[in-house]
């Protein structure tokens, strides 16, 4: 379900439902009138959970135990689309080969606490007009020794800055 609130008993305006049961049974499609009639023989509510669907799928269940699997739904999902934050390093075209190993490897740690990297290459001046191959080169330096395997989240792309990536664990 979306934003919006399921509709129960009267507040359904489907004509025909596809009702199931408390205990997940299959009570096939009934006129709205009969899947009430249903509900209250089970003394539950009757939950339009699907009304997009051809016909729209009703469930008997209370409403109240309805309401709070569907939050539990939710704060799982939120919890999982979580996959830590953006960390950000930044290396120069000049950067050494010491310096470049030592931000890799933090890029790794971070890596590993499932946290996303952005890695910028930074541009100064006359270095914005250099040869794209040649900034792709010394960005694709730095992504060689990362320790940790990864994969692209966001491809290479270039801002007013210099060049970024963004890399996630694999």
């Amino acid at each position: 379900m979306s934003t919006s609130r399921a509709r129960i008993n009267h507040q359904i305006r489907a004509v025909e439902l596809r009702v199931i049961g408390p205990a997940g049974e299959n009570f096939g499609v009934l006129p709205l009138q009969d899947a009430l009639k249903k509900a209250e023989e089970f003394g539950s509510d009757l939950i339009e959970i699907s009304p997009e669907a051809v016909p729209p799928v009703a469930k008997v269940m209370d409403y109240g135990k309805y309401q709070y699997e569907e939050s539990k739904k939710q704060k799982g999902s939120r919890s999982k689309s979580h996959a830590g934050e953006v960390k950000s390093v930044q290396v120069k075209i000049g950067t050494g080969e010491h310096d470049l190993a030592l931000k890799a490897k933090k890029v790794g740690e971070w890596l590993a606490e499932n946290n996303r990297v952005k890695i910028e290459l930074f541009l100064s001046g006359r270095a914005k007009f250099l040869d794209e191959k040649f900034l792709r080169e010394r960005l694709d330096r730095m992504l060689k020794i990362v320790p940790t395997a990864y994969k692209i989240a966001d491809p290479i792309r270039r801002g007013p800055k210099g060049l970024t990536i963004i890399i996630e664990k694999q």
